[in-house]
Formats: structure tokens, sequence, C-alpha cells
């Protein structure tokens, strides 16, 4: 990320281009990332959240994903896709008990060798938008390795990042928990959802994003660069 700092995500973008020989690569990476001075309003971005067998990069596998698109600042919910993601294992109780998905309900799922091209069209030459997104960009970047032999590159938006910078900035020392998706709404007095499922922690995040910027930006003239992590 170093490098993406110093010289621009287009930069780091141009350079994964040039040395890949994936197709798929070659049509994610070919649309130019949005300029960082440009305003956030004219900016789209794609929340994206995934459920997982667990939080092991190395050993646990995406099950589902669920996406919506922001578009001048507002949720447009006929882009929102959920897909559920075959894991050619059995999945951990733990698992189940807290995404409700079960080996069941995966036999007939897409694969990810399918529902990965899908999803980088989606995000290609767009912002991403997470919560803790470091999560969902380990998974991707691991997945783009192991199917195309490239690393995966786009400028993101962290709302637990956003949250723990506001605090900082007020001397305030952030909780784990208080950085949770679920707190955030709460403390923006945003209503309850049901969590674990990725479409609804896409959209959840979206909205708290949304509401986030009021306090940032309440005239929304900041730049994408005033929210990237």
């Amino acid at each position: 990320m170093m490098f993406d700092a110093l010289f621009g995500y287009n930069y780091t973008r141009r350079k994964l281009l040039k040395k890949t020989n994936s197709t798929v690569m070659q049509e994610f990476l070919s649309n130019p990332f949005p300029n960082k001075k440009e305003l956030i309003t004219n900016i789209n971005i794609v929340s994206l959240d995934f459920e997982t067998t667990g939080l092991d990069i190395k050993k646990d596998r995406v099950i589902s994903i669920g996406t919506v698109n922001i578009e001048h600042l507002g949720i447009n919910l006929e882009s929102s896709s959920h897909q559920l993601i075959n894991a050619n294992k059995k999945l951990p109780e733990s698992s189940v008990v807290i995404h409700q998905i079960t080996d069941t309900q995966l036999t007939d799922a897409m694969s990810i060798e399918v529902a990965l091209p899908i999803l980088l069209k989606k995000l290609s030459g767009k912002t991403m938008l997470a919560h803790n997104a470091k999560i969902e960009l380990g998974f991707i970047n691991k997945m783009c390795q192991e199917l195309y032999g490239s690393n995966f590159i786009i400028p993101v938006i962290d709302t637990q990042y956003l949250a723990q910078r506001s605090l900082e900035r007020q001397n305030k020392i952030s909780k784990s928990k208080e950085l949770r998706l679920f707190n955030l709404r709460k403390s923006y007095n945003m209503p309850a959802y049901k969590a674990h499922n990725a479409l609804m922690d896409a959209i959840a995040t979206a909205e708290l994003f949304l509401a986030m910027i009021t306090k940032i930006s309440p005239g929304n003239k900041a730049c994408l660069r005033d929210f990237l992590s």
C-alpha cells in the first residue's frame, strides 16, 4: 500500500495490467480508477461484504457476496446483488450458527471461479466500500493470486477506519466494540438490521457511510482522498 500512497492507485493498476496474462484481470485493470481529487458526490462506489467460513485467509473460504452501488451519494437498491458461493468443503458448525448458511444451501451455489469475474467486473474503475475492509481485500487478493496469478488493487473507503480516525481526532480511545458496524449505526441513531447477511451488511455499511459524510463534510465538498483508507 506504500506505493499506492506514493504514486497513486492508477500507477499500481497500470503496472499490474502490464504484468498479467489473465483476461479477467486485464478487463478489471483496464478501467482507470477515479481521481482522488474528484468530489465524493461524483464517485461511483460499490459497497461490498463477504460472509466467510472464518477469518483465516489462508484456510477459510468466501460463502456469500453482497454488493450495492452508491451513485451521487444515493444507494441504488436496483443494483443490489447477493450470491451464495460453494465453498467445496464442509462448513464448520460455528459458521452455520453465525451466518445461517448451510451445506445444503451451498450444494448448487455458484463456484468462486464463476463469481469472482462477475465481482471484478462490478468493481472495475470504481471505489470499494467496506466495514473493516482488510477482510474483503485479503480474500479478494488471495483469490486473484490463486486464480489469475495477480495481486488485487482498488481505492478503498473503510467505515471502521473513518470511525476510528474521527475518535482519534477527538483524542478519544477507540474500543473494538464501539467500532463494530452494529454499534456505529446505533451511535448515528440508525435502525437495527439483520447482521451476518452479506447483502444486508453491504447496505448497512452504505447507509452508515452516507451518514458519516454529513459529519465529515456537511456541504458535500470533500474529495475522494478525504475518505480513503
